[in-house]
């Protein structure tokens, strides 16, 4: 039942001799699941201000506690911050009030996840990522959204060319 699902997303394939085996991932799948995800994630952004909703303030401000005590720490390479790191996200497309966004979110997360990993080898990213990830909140709870979606925007695209170069290095081993 595992397997059919994963298959259904797209992670397995039917082997012909029988069985399954995962599928590698495909650059350009990936680069259109990335758009997929930056629209979802700038609609969430953008939806309080331009429905007339604010954003859930004490779920940003959970947020906000919540990576300002992961800044404290002491990081080193960990591929599973990707899941710490989809958190993040989610967080913010929940504090939109769209759970039907919030799914899609999800779904585009779980199958990009398997090259997102690949931002997080070494502990610097990590850092990186948890400092833009203030940004972008603080940003929020200080009522700049410009400022937030252009702190957004340099976080996505900062990732996706670290992904980039990664997979590609993978790629020619």
């Amino acid at each position: 039942e595992a397997l059919l699902r994963l298959w259904s997303e797209g992670l397995v394939e039917c082997h012909p001799d029988g069985g399954f085996r995962p599928v590698l991932p495909d650059a350009t799948i990936i680069h259109d699941l990335y758009e997929v995800r930056v629209a979802l994630e700038q609609y969430a952004l953008t939806r309080p201000q331009r429905d007339g909703i604010p954003h859930d303030r004490d779920l940003l401000e959970q947020i906000h506690a919540e990576w300002t005590a992961l800044a404290a720490e002491e990081h080193v390479a960990d591929p599973e911050f990707v899941l710490l790191d989809e958190s993040f996200h989610i967080g913010l497309a929940e504090a939109s009030g769209n759970p039907a966004l919030v799914e899609m979110l999800q779904g585009v997360n779980e199958r990009i996840r398997i090259v997102r990993i690949q931002d997080f080898l070494t502990g610097e990213r990590i850092v990186v990522t948890i400092d833009e990830h203030l940004g972008i909140v603080g940003a929020l709870l200080d009522n700049t959204l410009d400022v937030a979606l252009d702190r957004f925007s340099v976080h996505l695209a900062e990732s996706l060319a670290v992904v980039d170069e990664r997979s590609t290095q993978a790629c020619l081993r």
